[in-house]
């Protein structure tokens, strides 16, 4: 059974920082890319970034850009997010995915599997 446990979120100010992670297990990690998405209350859930399965390669949205950056640990089974900067407009519950096609894209119809999230509170 696939399983994504997403977890770190939190409630901080705006300027502050939080990592958040995603343990994976049920399926061979290293051959997933792998991408965390977010959806504010009202709003269509976007993708934020993304990381290929071995050699690293990650993308960002540019609304995160140069703030959050994405890492995996392909022998803990888990992809971080580290968040620094954040902003009120950050506030959302995030999710990791994962996906068979290494594709670099944060198109959430090309992920298979999805965790259950992690809120983010960033307070003004």
């Amino acid at each position: 059974e696939v399983q994504l446990q997403a977890s770190g979120g939190g409630l901080v100010q705006a300027g502050g920082s939080l990592r958040l992670s995603c343990a994976a297990s049920g399926f061979t990690f290293s051959d997933h890319e792998m991408g965390w998405f977010r959806q504010a209350p009202g709003k269509a859930r976007e993708g934020i970034s993304c990381i290929s399965p071995s050699d690293g390669i990650t993308a960002y949205a540019d609304s995160v850009k140069g703030r959050f950056t994405i890492s995996r640990d392909n022998a803990e089974n888990t992809v971080y997010l580290r968040m620094i900067s954040l902003k009120p407009e950050d506030t959302a519950v995030y999710y990791c995915a994962a996906t068979p096609r290494n594709t670099a894209t944060m198109t959430t119809r090309v992920y298979d599997s999805w965790g259950q999230g992690t809120l983010v509170t960033v307070s003004s």
